[in-house]
């Protein structure tokens, strides 16, 4: 791994330069990204013909698909390699581009990112080796000498694979769709965000660099960039020859990308207002610590940060006696205040926000309810030109669902009195349908709450974490935030798996007696079984 004064070094030769990239249907430059940190990034990327592209990527296909599974997972390994020689240079990218403190910035873009994509790497491999190759079989015939089969079963990618990127955690989010696309022997075009380009493009050329000098077509892997309102991705993911994509972000873009390339398997993890549970705690003090910093970390914009604290309008019990509403957002204020107070703390612990939607989102939001919390800004130490903003807490009640049930951007949060911990399951049962999630988490000391709220979260298909305080999920590079991306799913869908069948004559059913692999179905309904397990 490169020392942080090379990797500054490199970053810094970055900055106001045409990154270079030798790609197909170039049709000029463009700069998309700006630093909430201050600095001037100016760095132009090849703006390129989409068709043309994607015309590149099918091309290369069936070079990738003949180089078998072993060669591109070690490729795959070998790019995960380099990446890793680039941690610090990745986590500048991803500092300046999304406004992640560096620490922050190098959990999601350093080696944790890249022991998530070798975990994907190493699923697809499990997943692709489990495909026997040679096939034999004998199936009885009336009168006559059983019919003597040989096949072979090929693992056969899908097609050209799309990676929509996301402005907040590109990489992290990122890796697992691009890496289990490479090893199924799919080529993957990536389009990142226009705000948070520069980590992608990186991974991009280090990709193509090891595809070049193994012999390979580089454009397996290609970058799409486009200036915002071009809709670039909508036309990259209704091409017939995109038969892949993997998106993270919101509700309701993924719907539109399952109403509308329907051509493609569409791997979509939604965002959504996430949402708390409190019925009852062992551990006040831990739910209150843990509920102000996962508000407070990288000021709402991780996707696992929860939106909605649903707590009945009578209280909650606790190891410190009963704890009214007011109780718990005044201990939560004052827990926020404490992480805060110190502007290098604050600093670490902040994003500094990039573009205007963040700061309407907190103004739109203070106008309704009563103001726990208000959000002000926080001086950065060393980059007074960073705009930190404090996690803004709203108390609402339950009847102002239309409030509360969409997601809004940024550090947004409500309190929300409701009836009962049965109404709030009900509540949550209804936005999480409604505008999806991805992570609940839910605090009881009854078995029958956690039962029921666990019975909920699979309804509505979203992940549950139980009476966890001081590590909540707000941290997407933690053990807990890193289940969605397993699943045999993940990987099986994108490729088929073909057979092809013959005659074996007697040679060659002799040599085939003499023991080569294979197994002997005892009636045609058992061949037919064969054939499908296969």
């Amino acid at each position: 791994m490169r020392s942080v004064r090379t990797a500054a070094k490199v970053f810094s030769s970055l900055l106001g330069r045409p990154f270079e990239l030798d790609q197909p249907g170039q049709l000029g430059r463009v700069i998309t990204e700006s630093s909430p940190y201050g600095i001037h990034l100016g760095i132009s990327y090849p703006r390129c013909d989409p068709a043309a592209q994607v015309a590149a990527a099918a091309r290369a296909t069936a070079g990738w698909r003949a180089a078998g599974l072993h060669q591109r997972a070690g490729l795959a390994t070998e790019i995960l390699r380099r990446l890793n020689t680039r941690s610090h240079e990745l986590a500048l990218a991803v500092h300046h581009t999304t406004g992640q403190p560096l620490e922050a910035a190098f959990l999601a873009a350093g080696p944790r990112a890249q022991d998530h994509a070798l975990e994907t790497v190493a699923h697809a491999f499990a997943e692709c080796a489990r495909v026997p190759e040679d096939l034999h079989t004998k199936s009885p015939r009336r009168r006559r000498q059983p019919l003597t089969m040989r096949g072979t079963s090929t693992l056969v990618p899908r097609g050209v694979s799309l990676l929509i990127g996301c402005p907040d955690y590109p990489l992290w989010n990122g890796y697992p769709g691009m890496f289990a696309s490479l090893v199924t022997g799919n080529p993957v075009i990536v389009a990142p965000h226009p705000r948070a380009v520069l980590p992608l493009a990186i991974t991009v050329r280090i990709a193509r660099e090891v595809l070049t000098e193994a012999g390979h077509d580089p454009n397996i892997v290609t970058l799409a960039v486009a200036q915002p309102g071009e809709h670039l991705c909508r036309r990259l993911a209704t091409d017939p020859a995109v038969r892949i994509i993997d998106f993270t972000g919101s509700a309701r873009f993924a719907d539109w990308l399952e109403q509308h390339a329907r051509q493609a398997t569409v791997f979509a993890s939604r965002t959504g207002p996430n949402t708390v549970l409190v019925d009852s705690t062992e551990d006040y003090q831990g739910l209150v610590r843990g509920l102000a910093r996962s508000l407070c970390l990288s000021s709402g914009t991780v996707r696992t940060t929860p939106q909605n604290i649903l707590v009945p309008a009578t209280g909650i019990a606790t190891d410190e006696g009963p704890k009214s509403l007011r109780d718990l957002g005044s201990d939560l204020c004052e827990a926020m205040e404490r992480l805060l107070g110190h502007p290098a703390r604050g600093a670490r612990l902040l994003n500094a926000i990039a573009g205007a939607e963040v700061p309407a989102s907190l103004a739109q939001a203070a106008r309704y309810g009563r103001v726990l919390h208000a959000s002000r800004r926080v001086r950065h130490p060393d980059c007074p030109a960073a705009d930190l903003r404090t996690p803004l807490l709203v108390r609402l009640a339950a009847r102002d669902e239309q409030i509360y049930a969409r997601e809004w951007p940024g550090p947004v949060a409500f309190l929300v009195d409701t009836d009962s911990t049965l109404h709030s399951l009900t509540l949550f049962r209804r936005t999480a349908r409604a505008h999806g999630a991805l992570y609940a988490s839910v605090h009881s000391t009854n078995p029958l709450v956690l039962a029921a709220a666990e019975a909920a979260s699979l309804d509505v298909g979203v992940h549950l974490v139980q009476n966890v305080s001081d590590e909540l999920p707000a941290d997407p590079t933690s053990g807990i935030a890193g289940l969605p991306v397993t699943g045999a799913h993940f990987i099986t869908g994108r490729f088929q798996v073909m057979l092809s069948w013959r005659h074996v004559v007697a040679t060659e059913s002799g040599a085939a007696a003499a023991g080569e692999p294979g197994w002997h179905a005892a009636s045609a309904s058992d061949f037919a079984a064969d054939l499908v397990d296969a």
